[in-house]
């Protein structure tokens, strides 16, 4: 075709016209959307798109100040927009909107001392927050500011035993209090222990039923990931009568009163509570939409969820204090190539950002990604959030700084998941057995495929109890790759002080470990640990590994996975031994501790493993090797 016929049908298409609304919290529904006559509500924006059915592209531009948000913004197939034509909400300018999932409760008058009352009629909720700070709900024992992590616990009373021996007859809902901790309480059964039960992996907070004064015994309303041991470390919570501190609070449904000691004494202070678990929603069949340049904060759940969305961005956000037990900052659920990024997302309940989708038994990628963004200070309430969630394939967390967390910077599971560029620091604050890193592999296939490169991961503390002393830092590693992790690639990456270790296989297989630079592990640089034929561990999961090794054999997308010809029926080499197929090859590893391991193993055949072109130095001191854990 001749250059003038490509200019004549260029010229002959049809231009898509922009769109563009205007929201402003001085605005008015009733108003036209443009500058002059804003909407108030981004409700009237998104219904207004509806109405319009616009063919050309959409920009929503929110100005700055509050919104209060009476209800989950819920975006459905009919909001969509295209490849050509997307659906971009978006700050004004420089301009700060927020968007609050809280209401303001105001009117307190004085109660007692310095705690004040407000009216609180019909109001149910689990957090407070003041001056953008959460508030701890009345407890005992007190929250120890100057010692967050290891200050204002009570502990399990009774003779510690072992962490990794069983008991029998234990059960997931009995606390036995020491007698210092006997407390009256009027109405215990409105109150919660939030108690890290057994492992200290992560924590439970769960309702009590009763409590029973004479044999020190608190029985739970539900049971606990484990049994409650002697020595684990909890406290109790939303109890009126240790209201005792400032910055405390306790509402009274029944009453329908506030109470609350302002950590500043103010008399008349201005507090939020959420009256929503989301603030915006995109359900299945929404595309192209993007949201830019908000803050989502004082929210109950979970501030963003999608679910089954396609091409939806999240980006250059603050997503803030909010988020119960099982509640983050950004939930993409299923769905493909949706992205999370730029944004700053801290003091959330759980995760920071959660990922999934993708089909496994086909391989087919979901293209879901994290990128670029600042997370902090997550897990509030649930001890096992991470920064990062990953599950499913083809999921990727690229350039992101993660720190303060209490236990992992990102945990995956699935396949061929990409994890790069990253920088991770300063975490696993509050929980043992953890990584900055972490996968298992339990059904036998997974991570396989997965790539952990280029990042730089350093300060993995760990707390946790040593011959029954609680102690930080202290069992905890770098790279994790735990039970039966196959066919997954470290390369490239940097990882600097880990109490523990700076990698684990734990019973892996298939993995290559390659170019990184490993320094300063406490312990030991790495540990290679297998199981045997007769290992509980082989023989409980084994069904497990068999059912998932079915389920993609003859999946023509597996076929060039790692030695993935192998089941779990063909594993167990000659002498019992598992672990196998692993590479550790031209890395530089840097032991700086005198007393420190090069390399510790249990159950490892030497001859079906590699090591070959590393650098190894123990600043001028001999190497330590220790072979069947010695």
């Amino acid at each position: 075709m001749h250059r003038t016929s490509l200019l004549a049908l260029a010229l002959a298409l049809p231009v898509l016209a922009d769109t563009t609304l205007y929201v402003a919290s001085n605005g008015s529904d009733s108003g036209s959307g443009t500058l002059q006559a804003p909407f108030a509500t981004l409700v009237r924006a998104r219904d207004e798109i509806r109405r319009l059915k616009p063919a050309g592209p959409v920009t929503v531009y929110v100005r700055g100040g509050t919104y209060e948000m009476p209800a989950t913004l819920q975006l459905t197939a009919q909001d969509s927009g295209t490849a050509d034509a997307p659906i971009v909400y978006r700050a004004y300018r420089q301009e700060k909107p927020v968007l609050t999932a809280a209401h303001a409760i105001t009117g307190f008058v004085p109660y007692k001392g310095k705690i004040l009352k407000a009216d609180a009629r019909g109001m149910s909720f689990r957090q407070l927050f003041y001056n953008h700070l959460r508030q701890p709900l009345a407890r005992y024992p007190n929250y120890d500011a100057a010692n967050p992590y290891a200050g204002g616990w009570s502990y399990a009373d009774g003779k510690q035993v072992p962490m990794y021996t069983d008991v029998p007859g234990e059960d997931k809902h009995t606390l036995q209090y020491r007698p210092e901790d006997a407390r009256e309480w009027a109405h215990p059964e409105d109150a919660e222990v939030m108690v890290f039960p057994r492992y200290n992996w992560w924590n439970n907070i769960v309702r009590i039923k009763s409590v029973d004064r004479e044999t020190r015994a608190i029985t739970l309303a539900g049971d606990c990931s484990y049994a409650i041991r002697p020595g684990d470390r909890y406290y109790v919570q939303n109890v009126f009568e240790e209201l005792d501190t400032p910055g405390e609070w306790f509402l009274d449904k029944a009453a329908g009163a506030l109470y609350f000691w302002p950590p500043d004494n103010q008399p008349n202070p201005a507090v939020y509570a959420p009256r929503l678990r989301t603030i915006l929603q995109l359900d299945k069949g929404a595309s192209y939409v993007t949201f830019r340049g908000f803050t989502f904060e004082d929210f109950e759940g979970t501030a963003i969820a999608l679910s089954g969305t396609t091409h939806c961005l999240i980006a250059g956000n603050v997503i803030r204090n909010g988020g119960d037990y099982g509640g983050s900052g950004v939930s993409v659920n299923g769905g493909t190539d949706n992205g999370v990024a730029g944004n700053d997302i801290s003091a959330v309940g759980s995760h920071g950002i959660v990922l999934s989708g993708g089909d496994r038994a086909t391989l087919t990628p979901a293209g879901n990604y994290a990128d670029n963004n600042y997370i902090h200070h997550t897990g509030v309430y649930y001890k096992q959030g991470v920064g990062i969630s990953m599950t499913g394939v083809g999921i990727r967390a690229s350039h992101n700084l993660i720190h303060d967390t209490p236990r992992i910077a990102i945990m995956f599971s699935g396949n061929n998941l990409v994890i790069e560029y990253n920088h991770m620091r300063h975490v696993n604050l509050e929980t043992e057995d953890t990584g900055v890193v972490y996968t298992g592999g339990r059904d036998w296939i997974s991570s396989r495929g997965t790539a952990i490169r280029y990042n730089y991961m350093h300060d993995s503390i760990g707390f946790g109890q040593e011959n029954g002393k609680w102690m930080s830092p202290h069992f905890s590693w770098g790279v994790y790759l735990d039970d039966n992790t196959g066919g997954v690639d470290v390369i490239g990456n940097i990882v600097v002080r880990a109490y523990r270790g700076l990698i684990h296989l734990h019973n892996g297989r298939d993995n290559l470990i390659e170019n990184n630079i490993f320094v300063d592990g406490k312990l030991q640089q790495a540990e290679f640990n297998g199981w045997t034929d007769t290992s509980r561990y082989w023989k409980d999961h084994f069904p497990t590994m068999m059912k998932g090794y079915d389920m993609v054999k003859a999946q023509p997308a597996w076929k060039n996975m790692r030695n993935i010809g192998t089941s779990p029926e063909q594993a167990v080499l000659p002498g019992g031994l598992i672990m196998s197929g692993n590479v550790f090859r031209r890395n530089i590893v840097y032991a700086l501790d005198p007393a420190a391991k090069l390399f510790n193993s249990r159950n490892l055949p030497l001859d079906h493993n590699q090591w070959d072109e590393n650098v190894y130095w123990h600043a001028g001191l001999p190497l330590k090797i220790a072979l069947g854990g010695k």
